[in-house]
């Protein structure tokens, strides 16, 4: 049975930064691609970021250039730095994981979630 946890949300102020991690059992970020999400109350849920098997990464555009998305494979974590954040980016933020080599943003290619960790921003 595959476990996805993400862990490393918190408050921070506009302009701060937040490092989340995620560590799934029964699975390998090594040989797969991963990614994260975030959901906003009252919206829908968005891709922010996702990584390759070889470790090629992709960024909705308004992350590009403050975020960062990484893996471990040695620690079979996968990590998304945060850097520059909005308030507007308030939100649950969600570990996902799927099988192959090629990612992309939208949610139908992810097969495993993790529950989710909060992220505030505030101004």
């Amino acid at each position: 049975q595959v476990q996805v946890v993400e862990s490393g949300g918190g408050s921070v102020q506009a302009v701060g930064s937040l490092r989340l991690s995620c560590t799934a059992s029964g699975y390998t970020f090594g040989t797969n691609f991963a990614g994260w999400f975030r959901q906003a109350l009252g919206k829908e849920r968005e891709g922010v970021a996702c990584i390759e098997r070889v470790g090629t990464e992709m960024y909705a555009d308004s992350v590009k250039g403050r975020f960062t998305i990484s893996k471990d494979n040695a620690k079979n974590t996968l990590y998304l730095e945060m850097n520059n954040l909005k308030p507007e980016e308030t939100a649950m933020y969600y570990c996902a994981a799927g099988y192959g080599w090629l990612c992309g943003l939208s949610e139908r290619r992810f097969v495993y979630w993790g529950q989710g960790t909060q992220v505030t921003v505030s101004s």
